[in-house]
C-alpha cells in the first residue's frame, strides 16, 4: 500500500517538487512538469515525453542528457493536461522542432494532440510517436489500438540519441516509429496498487492466483491463472512475445524484464535467468539486457516482459550513453549546467489578468456560476472515494481525485474572475481553463471543452435566458463528442450528457423556466447514468475490459448525473430566495 501523504489530490504536484529538489543536477521545474538544467544545443530536436504520476522513472526520471529534454507529468494515472503539455515543450524548445512521445492512452492522446496543434499554430514544428507495445491489449492487426507500457523507453531512448546526433524532426520521428514498431511487451500481475489516500487497491487478485496482460494503471488483467514458478512465468512471456516476432526483426534483441513496483530485484534476476536461456535457445542474441524498474505502477506486484528488436541503426543509437536522474547507460560526456536557471511557478498562468468587468446582469449571473461551482466541487468531494472505486472496476481508479482537482481549481479560477468583476461568460472560461489544467486525463479536457463552450453562449452582457443555456450545453455536446469520439452506447458521460442536452432544449422549448428545464434534464441524467451498467465499453481505458464492467455504472457518467443534479439544486435555491 501507499502508506506516506499529506492531502492526496496534492500528492502528484508535492511529488514533482520534491523530485526536483533532488535532481538539481538533471532537471528543472516547469509549468507542466520538467526539463534539462542542462544546456541543449541549439537546434536540436527536443524530444518531451509523459503521462500521468506513479510510474517512476517514467517520466520525469528519464529526462536528461542522452534521453528525453522534458516531461509532462499529470495528475496520479492521469494524463497531462493540453496546458502542461504545451508549457514543457515550449520550455524545452532549443530550435529544431520537438517530438511528442507517450503511451496509447485516450486523454494523452487528447491532450497531447491538442499541445500539438497549438504549438504548430505558434511556429513550432512538431511530430508525434505513440507508444503502442502492449500485446496484450488488441490483436497484431489493431496494432494502432494498444496501449504503451514499459516499452516506451526503447523508443524514448532511440529518439533522444537520434536528436543528440543531429537528426532533424522528420527522422527523429521515423526513427521513434521504427523503435515502436520493433518494440512488444506483455505484463503480469500478482497484487493491485494502491493510490494515496485509497482505502483498498484499485483491484484485487486472489490468493495464488496471476492477472495476466494487465497494464501500467492498474486496469485488470485480461486472464487470470495460478500463480507459476519463476521458470514457467519466463516461458509464459518469452511464448507470448516470441509469437509476436516482427516480420522483418533479425536475431539481435534486447530484452527488458521490468518491475511494477513491488517485486524484488532478486526475484526479477530469478525469472530473468530463465529467460536468457530460452532467448538462447531460440537462437537469438541478447544485447544488453535490461532486470529492473523502468515503468512502475506505485505499489503493484508484477511483472513485464519487452523484447525490443534491433537493426544497425537501431543498434548504433542505443549505444549512445545517457545520464538522467534515474537511468544511466555508458559514459556521458561532460554536460554544462544552465546558469541562473529561473524558478518558475507553476501556478503563474493561473492568476487573473485582463478581466474586463461583465455588466450589472452578467455580473448577478456570474455569482450564480461561482454557487453552482462551489455546489458541484463539494458533491464530487462527497462522492470522490464512490467515483474511484468505480473507475477502478475496469479502469484506473483515478477518476475521484482527477474530478475533485478539477472542481476544487474550477471554484477557485471562478471565484477569483467574479471577484475581479467579471461577467459570467468570464468566470466560466476561467472555471473550464482551470479543470482543463489541474484535472488532466480525458475528462479533464471533456469537463474544460464543455464548460468553455457553454462560457462562449453565456458571453459576459446581459443575463442569459433559459434558450442560450440551452444552446450552450448543446454546443459543449457537440464539442464533447467531436474530440473525445465517442457516441451514445459506448459508455462514457457521452451516455448522460446527449440525453441531458436533449432533455434541457426540450423542456426550454416547452416553456420551462431554467429551473424547472434543468432539473427535469437532471432526471433525465439520472437515468441515463443507471441505465450505463448494462453496456459494455467500447472507448477508453475500460475498452480492453470490457466484461468486468458490465453491472458497474460509468465513473464518468455517473459524476456528470451527480454534478447536473447538484447544480440544478443550487438553480433552485436561487429561485426561492429571488
Amino acid at each position: 500500500m501507499t502508506r506516506l501523504w499529506n492531502d492526496p489530490t496534492d500528492f502528484a504536484d508535492e511529488m514533482i517538487d520534491g523530485f526536483v529538489a533532488a535532481n538539481e543536477r538533471y532537471v528543472r521545474r516547469v509549468s507542466g512538469g520538467v526539463v534539462r538544467s542542462t544546456v541543449v544545443a541549439d537546434g536540436e530536436v527536443a524530444v518531451v515525453i509523459g503521462g500521468g504520476s506513479g510510474h517512476y522513472p517514467a517520466f520525469g526520471g528519464l529526462v536528461g542528457p542522452g534521453l528525453a529534454h522534458g516531461a509532462a507529468m499529470g495528475n496520479l494515472f492521469a494524463s497531462p493536461s493540453a496546458q502542461q503539455v504545451h508549457a514543457v515543450a515550449a520550455a524545452a524548445h532549443a530550435g529544431g522542432g520537438v517530438l511528442l512521445s507517450y503511451g496509447n492512452y485516450a486523454g494523452d492522446v487528447l491532450n497531447f494532440d491538442a499541445a500539438q496543434e497549438r504549438l504548430r499554430a505558434e511556429g513550432i514544428a512538431c511530430e508525434t510517436v505513440v507508444v503502442t507495445d502492449d500485446i496484450a491489449s488488441a490483436g497484431p492487426d489493431e496494432r494502432h489500438l494498444r496501449r504503451g507500457i514499459a516499452g516506451d523507453l526503447t523508443v524514448f531512448r532511440t529518439a533522444s540519441a537520434a536528436a543528440a546526433s543531429g537528426y532533424d524532426l522528420t527522422e527523429v520521428a521515423r526513427v521513434a516509429r521504427r523503435a515502436n514498431e520493433r518494440t512488444r511487451s506483455f505484463g503480469v500481475a500478482f497484487t493491485g496498487c494502491t493510490l494515496p489516500g485509497a482505502a483498498a487497491p484499485l483491484f484485487s487478485v486472489p490468493a495464488g492466483r496471476m492477472a495476466v496482460g494487465l497494464g501500467i494503471h492498474g486496469e485488470p488483467g485480461i486472464d487470470e491463472t495460478g500463480i507459476p514458478t519463476a521458470d514457467g512465468l519466463a516461458e509464459l512471456l518469452v511464448e507470448r512475445l516470441l509469437a509476436e516476432r516482427p516480420a522483418d526483426a533479425g536475431d539481435r534483441v534486447i530484452p527488458l524484464l521490468n518491475g511494477l513496483g513491488s517485486l524484488t530485484h532478486e526475484e526479477l534476476f530469478v525469472v530473468y535467468r530463465r529467460i536468457a536461456g530460452l532467448l538462447a535457445d531460440a537462437g537469438l542474441e541478447v544485447v544488453d539486457p535490461h532486470v529492473g524498474q523502468y515503468c512502475t505502477s506505485f505499489d503493484m506486484a508484477g511483472t513485464s516482459l519487452t523484447l525490443f528488436w534491433l537493426d544497425d541503426e537501431l543498434a548504433g543509437l542505443w549505444n549512445a550513453p545517457v545520464d538522467t536522474p534515474a537511468y544511466r547507460r555508458g559514459a556521458a560526456p561532460t554536460t554544462i549546467r544552465l546558469v541562473d536557471v529561473p524558478t518558475e511557478d507553476p501556478a503563474a498562468d493561473e492568476r487573473p489578468a485582463g478581466i474586463v468587468p461583465g455588466d450589472a446582469e452578467s455580473v448577478a449571473a456570474a455569482h450564480t456560476v461561482v454557487r453552482a461551482l462551489d455546489g458541484l466541487a463539494r458533491t464530487v468531494d462527497a462522492h470522490a472515494d464512490e467515483l474511484g472505486r468505480i473507475d477502478a472496476v475496469a479502469g484506473d481508479g483515478d477518476h475521484g481525485i482527477g474530478m475533485q482537482r478539477g472542481a476544487r481549481a474550477a471554484r477557485a479560477a471562478g471565484a477569483t474572475a467574479a471577484d475581479a468583476g467579471a461577467g459570467a461568460g468570464t468566470v466560466l472560461r476561467r472555471a473550464a481553463d482551470a479543470w482543463s489544467d489541474r484535472a488532466g486525463g480525458t475528462s479533464g479536457a471533456l469537463w474544460g471543452i464543455l464548460l468553455s463552450a457553454l462560457s462562449a453562449a453565456l458571453g459576459d452582457a446581459g443575463r442569459p435566458t433559459p434558450a442560450t443555456v440551452a444552446a450552450g450545453v448543446a454546443a459543449g455536446t457537440r464539442g464533447v463528442m467531436e474530440h473525445g469520439k465517442a457516441e451514445v452506447g459506448d459508455k462514457t458521460l457521452v451516455d448522460v450528457l446527449v440525453p441531458f442536452s436533449a432533455e434541457l432544449s426540450r423542456a426550454v422549448d416547452a416553456g420551462a423556466d431554467l429551473t424547472g428545464a434543468w432539473r427535469s434534464a437532471a432526471a433525465a441524467a439520472t437515468a441515463a447514468a443507471a441505465a450505463t451498467a448494462d453496456l459494455v465499453p467500447r472507448k477508453g481505458r475500460a475498452r480492453t475490459h470490457g466484461q468486468n464492467s458490465v453491472g458497474t455504472v460509468d465513473a464518468g457518467a455517473h459524476s456528470l448525473a451527480l454534478i447536473v443534479t447538484a447544480v440544478g439544486d443550487v438553480l433552485a435555491g436561487d429561485q426561492e430566495r429571488n
